[in-house]
């Protein structure tokens, strides 16, 4: 097979698999208030549960992105493209079987810690054997394609009405994906590690130097505003709207289906521009400007409709749509031999950061200070673009980073 045609399938097949990665992780909130009536969940317990059903599923994210990041490095990104799949579709099988919100929460760990090897697995390979004038664009390309998991898992909910079969659905998309990646090659970068007795998958090497410690806590600071409109914003929209407007009929999952439609649109844009301005940091200010004006919108009165929620959340999709550039940022940051474990690390620290942001949010603003949604949300949304854009401006410009290397 020709060179051109190995990469060309590589990029493919690590969109596709963020395409699961994303269905996956939007279904939840999609499907969250009908699955949750579904094992009789008392509407007075709905918040309760779905926050710590989320939250399970994070830190299955947050564990499984340590584990599957040490495997891709140290016996290859392809045993990590294979294998997180192969337990994310048995635990959205076992989802789609569950009758108690214990049940459902233990179900979504297992499901996070088998979509937490996809996304940084294959923005590796993609970037290892792209060259570096590419790899932006590449990446863009990944998760813009993949990032329309998420409106195919709002249009299967919404012609099927039937959330078990939604997951089982899931399930089987992968099956299918772990046989596309037959054909997928391993990265020639990483193969040569191997004869160069290096410790690869170390992941004590973020800590154990002071200057690598900063890269990698700079490079998950400055995912942070995605999550926060994600996890927050869009996810809450329908309580937010009627604490804005008292009016209780939004549908939640229509806003994360046009936010994710922003997102998908954002994260092909944020690549091109970034290959027009040569800079991974320029691309990402610009990107943090306009999530800056999609969170005033949000909380302004102009969002007094639930038209104008839908089309802010598919504004603030767009914004926010710098994620591919972000964890290309977080893969080009260290060498070949700690890359897999950076690239699936940092961006399932973030999504892992939603915990905290909900304690920030929901525990300590609203329930210990009496604060209400809206002055939660703003004071939460202040503190993570402030703490976001200092990160963003001391870390590394990485565009023209030659990634042959390894570290010590």
């Amino acid at each position: 097979m020709k060179k051109d045609s190995i990469v060309g399938l590589a990029v493919i097949v690590a969109a596709l698999g963020y395409f699961v990665d994303i269905y996956d992780l939007l279904l939840f909130t999609i499907v969250r208030e009908p699955s949750l009536r579904g094992i009789h969940v008392a509407e007075s317990m709905m918040l309760q549960a779905s926050t710590r059903i989320i939250n399970f599923q994070m830190v299955g994210l947050l564990i499984g992105g340590i584990l599957w990041g040490v495997l891709g490095d140290r016996k290859g990104r392809l045993s990590v493209l294979f294998g997180s799949i192969l337990l994310y579709s048995a635990a959205n099988f076992i989802t789609g079987f569950i009758q108690t919100t214990e049940q459902y929460a233990w179900a979504r760990f297992v499901a996070g810690l088998g979509l937490a090897g996809e996304l940084g697995a294959g923005i590796t390979l993609v970037s290892e054997l792209l060259p570096k004038e590419k790899r932006g664009v590449g990446t863009s390309l990944v998760a813009g394609i993949g990032l329309s998991g998420a409106v195919a898992a709002y249009f299967t909910y919404h012609f099927t009405q039937d959330w078990r079969l939604c997951y089982k659905i899931g399930g089987a998309l992968g099956l299918v994906l772990l046989f596309l990646r037959i054909k997928v090659a391993e990265s020639g970068m990483y193969s040569s590690t191997k004869t160069k007795g290096v410790s690869r998958g170390n992941f004590m090497l973020f800590f154990n130097n002071r200057r690598r410690f900063r890269k990698y806590m700079l490079a998950i600071l400055i995912g942070l505003p995605t999550w926060y409109v994600i996890g927050i914003l869009i996810n809450l929209s329908n309580r937010f709207h009627t604490a804005l407007n008292g009016d209780a009929l939004l549908d939640s999952g229509r806003a994360i289906m046009f936010g994710y439609v922003g997102i998908s649109l954002g994260d092909i844009t944020v690549g091109l521009v970034s290959q027009w301005l040569k800079s991974r940091k320029k691309a990402l200010f610009i990107f943090y400007g306009l999530t800056l004006v999609g969170i005033i919108l949000y909380f302004s009165p102009y969002n007094n409709s639930q038209t104008s929620m839908y089309a802010i959340s598919g504004y603030l999709g767009f914004a926010t749509g710098f994620w591919a550039i972000f964890v290309t940022m977080g893969a080009e940051q260290f060498g070949t031999n700690i890359r897999a474990t950076a690239a699936t690390t940092i961006p399932n620290m973030v999504r892992g950061a939603l915990v905290l942001l909900n304690l920030l949010f929901i525990d300590l603003f609203q329930k210990n200070f009496g604060w209400p949604i809206v002055k939660a949300g703003i004071v939460t949304g202040i503190l993570v673009m402030v703490i976001a854009t200092l990160a963003a401006y001391f870390t590394e410009e990485t565009f023209h980073k030659d990634l042959d290397y390894i570290e010590e």
